[in-house]
Parts: C-alpha cells; sequence; structure tokens
C-alpha cells in the first residue's frame, strides 16, 4: 500500500503514519508516564518492542497499535525500533542477546520460523526454539495482484500469457515467495521471481508494471484493490475473505497453496514466568481493547491470540509441513533459485 493511503488507514485508529515515523527515528512511541512514577511492570523501565520489517508495513503497525495498549496497561513506556533486514532475522539475532527481563520483546513474523529456513543453509535462520513466546497476535492473508493494464485477471490467464511470467515478492523466504512459488509451479506456468525487501516497493512494482504480478498481505493492498488500481486475481487463504468474496482462493482453484502470515510477540529465552504471565496478561488486555479490535478489522487481520506453547506446536508444524511441499515440487526459495 502506498504510505499515504497507509497513513490514512492507520489514522483511523488514532495515530497517523506519519507520527510512527517520527517515532521510529526518535526510537519508537511515546511511554504512559515517567519512569517516576511508573514502578509496575517490574520496575519502571520502559519495554522495547523490536520490528524486523521498516516503519509503515503490516508487522511495524501492528507493533505500534500493541504498543500503546500495553503501555498503558503496564504504566511503563513502551517503544518500538524497527531493525529490518534480512526477513526478520537481524532483529532476532539482536533479541536473542538482550537480557531475559522482559524489557525486549519483538513482533516476530511466522514466515521467518517456517519459510526461511527452507530458503537457506541448516542453521542458518534463527530457531524458535531459543526464544520464548510471550503470545500469538494475528495472521494475515496474501492476494496475488496485478495492474489492471496487464490484462490479467484469472490465473488461466497467465497461463495462457505465452510467456515468461514474473512476480515480485517481499523478499527471499517469505510467505509471498513460496505462494507464489508453489502456484506457478502447480499450475504449469514458467515464471521468475523479483524479490523486494517488503510489501511497500513489491506494490509499487505490481502498480509501475516493472513485474507481472505480486504476491502480497491483503492489508497492503486493499485501498488499491477497492480503488481499481490493482485487479486481485487469487487470494491464499483457506477460504474465501470477506473482504474480497468475489475473488476465489487458489485452493478453489485447484491449487494446494493455502500460505498466510503470522505474527505473535517473543522475549528471550530464559526471561522468568512471572514476568512471561505479567506481559501475556497484558497483551491479553491489549486485545480486548475496542481500539485494537477495530485496528485488526480495518487492517484485515485475523486475530490469532493463542498460547506461546500452542503456536510454537503450529509453526514447528508448519515447518514440516512448507518443507514436504517445496521438496515435492523441487521448489528452490534461495538467492539463487
Amino acid at each position: 500500500m502506498t504510505t499515504n493511503h497507509r497513513a490514512r488507514r492507520w489514522a483511523t485508529t488514532g495515530a497517523g503514519l506519519a507520527l510512527a515515523l517520527s517515532l521510529a527515528a526518535c526510537g519508537g512511541n511515546v511511554g504512559g508516564g515517567s519512569e517516576a512514577d511508573s514502578e509496575e511492570f517490574p520496575g519502571g523501565d520502559p519495554i522495547t518492542i523490536l520490528v524486523g520489517q521498516d516503519p509503515g508495513g503490516s508487522t511495524d503497525l501492528i507493533a505500534r497499535a500493541l504498543a500503546d495498549e500495553v503501555s498503558d496497561d503496564l504504566g511503563v513506556p513502551v517503544t518500538v525500533e524497527n531493525k529490518p533486514g534480512a526477513n526478520g532475522a537481524l532483529a532476532a539475532q539482536e533479541l536473542a542477546g538482550e537480557e531475559p527481563d522482559g524489557h525486549t520483546l519483538m513482533v516476530y513474523n511466522g514466515s521467518l520460523a517456517y519459510i526461511t529456513p527452507l530458503a537457506v543453509g541448516e542453521g542458518e535462520a534463527p530457531d524458535i526454539a531459543d526464544y520464548e513466546i510471550v503470545t500469538g497476535i494475528s495472521r494475515d492473508d496474501y492476494v496475488l495482484v496485478t495492474a489492471p493494464s496487464s490484462g490479467f485477471e484469472t490465473v488461466e490467464d497467465l497461463a495462457n500469457a505465452g510467456r515468461p511470467i514474473t512476480f515480485g515478492t517481499t523478499g527471499v523466504g517469505t510467505g509471498s515467495q513460496l505462494s507464489q512459488e508453489l502456484l506457478f509451479n502447480q499450475a504449469g506456468i514458467e515464471a521468475t521471481a523479483v524479490p523486494f525487501d517488503g510489501g511497500s516497493p513489491t506494490l509499487t512494482a505490481v502498480l509501475g508494471g516493472q513485474v507481472d504480478v505480486g504476491s502480497i498481505q491483503l492489508g497492503e493492498a486493499i485501498e488499491q484493490i477497492e480503488a481499481g488500481e490493482l485487479t486481485p486475481i487469487v487470494t491464499f487463504a483457506e477460504e474465501r475473505v470477506s473482504y474480497l468474496p468475489d475473488t476465489p482462493t487458489a485452493v478453489e482453484e485447484g491449487y494446494d497453496v493455502p500460505v498466510q502470515q503470522a505474527r505473535a510477540i517473543f522475549a528471550p529465552k530464559g526471561t522468568p514466568d512471572d514476568v512471561l504471565d505479567t506481559l501475556r496478561e497484558s497483551f491479553q488486555t491489549a486485545f480486548e481493547s475496542e481500539a485494537y479490535q477495530q485496528f485488526n478489522e480495518e487492517n484485515q487481520l485475523t486475530p490469532h491470540e493463542v498460547d506461546g506453547e500452542e503456536l510454537r506446536e503450529e509453526w514447528t508444524s508448519n515447518l514440516d509441513k512448507y518443507r514436504a511441499v517445496v521438496e515435492e515440487y523441487d521448489i528452490q526459495l534461495g538467492e539463487d533459485s
């Protein structure tokens, strides 16, 4: 989604994207109170939430929406720091080295846990066993989009293009890449991946005709779709999403491609149980707030606020499932694929 569109959507939840960007420059959100009168949590030290993506994207906006609520609940400042790079692996590496006291957390993208390991060498991707999982947050569906000028409206149109297709991805080892690799492989479509660093540049490339299509998170593309600036071809959800009732899923079209982005709050390994329990209670309070529920609805996010250990099992299972399907179709997700 363009910066202006994302700003307008974010503004409806009570904060502008311009504010988010300025806060990123100075270290995050303005917290709820001073250190002198905030001796809760444990103590009044601020909490930092790391984000492994650029400001303005879905993960960043989710972190800021939660930071506002958690700060109010715990009575300490909660800042958001963007540490983009390697689909979030740089931020995860930093998190692993922080003190396990609950004052440094991360919005961890599921693709880093169950897709990135398939794109890099063994042991190069972060291992979720090395972290504590505070809570699941939400899921975000991908949609395959194209510019109306391309003339493509269906997967069949892509198959009948009479030439190789170029597809933009939000990065190597992401759900954006995997969803398209699986679809084109199963549909017998010759296609070449063009990786970008996040949803915004991928969206720009599709709008500008630099690539034929791109798989982008629904919340980042919905306004352009509604405005007629993008044509949705299929979603990669398991069932039709309510925001695009007339757009079929890839599964409906006969392809085994249910790929979603999921997110969770992670903490360094060894964070005490009582601190984790306090954080879990605070995030649950945030989830139940009217402002955050409105944020989810306006950004097409499906709540997935499950227990940390349940999420760990789910993501581990996803890794096994995606590894099997990548091997079945002989898909190479790495830089040199």
